[in-house]
Order: C-alpha cells, then sequence, then structure tokens
C-alpha cells in the first residue's frame, strides 16, 4: 500500500509539474497545448548527429517556460549549459514566417542550422523560398521579432 501511495504522490507531482510549465510556455515559444516544445525533437540532437532525434520523457528541461526533451543525458546536460545556443530560433516558429510577421508552427523535420543556430519552417516548399535568400529572410525575421515576439499567432492574422 505504502509503494501504491509513494507512486500515486509521485505520479501527481509529476503531472502537476508539467502542467505548471504548459501554464508558463508564452506567447513567444511555439510549444503544444501541454508546453512541449518542437514536437518532443532533442535540439541539441542537430547540433550533435546532424539530424533531428525524437527526446525522451526520461530527459526534460524548462526553458522559457516550455519543455524541450532529450536523447540522452548528455544532450540535456548540454542545452542546460546553454540553452540559448540550442533552443530553436525565434522560439521555434517558422523563420520565413517570421520574416513576413507572421507566427506559423515551425516543423522540427524542415530545418537548418545557418551560423550555429537552428531555424525552423513550416514544410519543404516554404523553407525552399527561405532558402532563396537566407541572410536576407534572417535579418527581416530579426527585425520581425521584435514586434511580434509577444503576439500570439492569432493576434497577427487578424
Amino acid at each position: 500500500m505504502r509503494k501504491l501511495l509513494t507512486s500515486t504522490l509521485a505520479g501527481i507531482a509529476l503531472s502537476t509539474a508539467i502542467f505548471t510549465s504548459a501554464l508558463a510556455a508564452g506567447v513567444d515559444v511555439n510549444a503544444t497545448t501541454t508546453g512541449l516544445a518542437m514536437r518532443g525533437f532533442d535540439p541539441v540532437s542537430y547540433f550533435k548527429g546532424g539530424e533531428p532525434t525524437v527526446g525522451s520523457l526520461d530527459h526534460t528541461s524548462v526553458y522559457n517556460g516550455a519543455t524541450y526533451r532529450f536523447a540522452s543525458a548528455a544532450n540535456k546536460k548540454t542545452f542546460d549549459e546553454n540553452p540559448a545556443g540550442y533552443a530553436p530560433a525565434y522560439g521555434g516558429y517558422c523563420a520565413f514566417g517570421t520574416a513576413m510577421g507572421f507566427k506559423f508552427d515551425g516543423d522540427p523535420k524542415i530545418w537548418k542550422i545557418v551560423d550555429n543556430k537552428l531555424y525552423l519552417n513550416l514544410s519543404s516548399g516554404v523553407q525552399k523560398r527561405w532558402e532563396g535568400d537566407v541572410p536576407g529572410f534572417i535579418s527581416q525575421a530579426n527585425v520581425n521579432w521584435k514586434d511580434i515576439k509577444d503576439k500570439s499567432p492569432d493576434d497577427l492574422r487578424n
């Protein structure tokens, strides 16, 4: 009975922590309704392995109010030492969309690292357009991000 009570309390504590972090994720981070960033992909894996890898529930960190998952304890440690260096640009929103002044979902499978920064895009077609002028679009997105960072995606569409 004691084991059951301990397990139940641990489950409640974990659920509360996840729920609390989900509520803390702001509009500046592209996270699921549960607060999960990058649909659970490990942001460090793009830099270390050269491809997106799904993270594990066993290795998580909260950054800017969103929960990031990692494929290994080593990747979690790397992220924790420099989260801004590994989290995607524009909170994980589509880089091309940000350049256009909007916040669209960034697909963690449609990505590119430019000058040691991870950028996500909405789709392969959108990324092809973005790749037509990567420096120009990054420059415009950087300017736009200052104005749209604290606005919800819906506010920008109206």
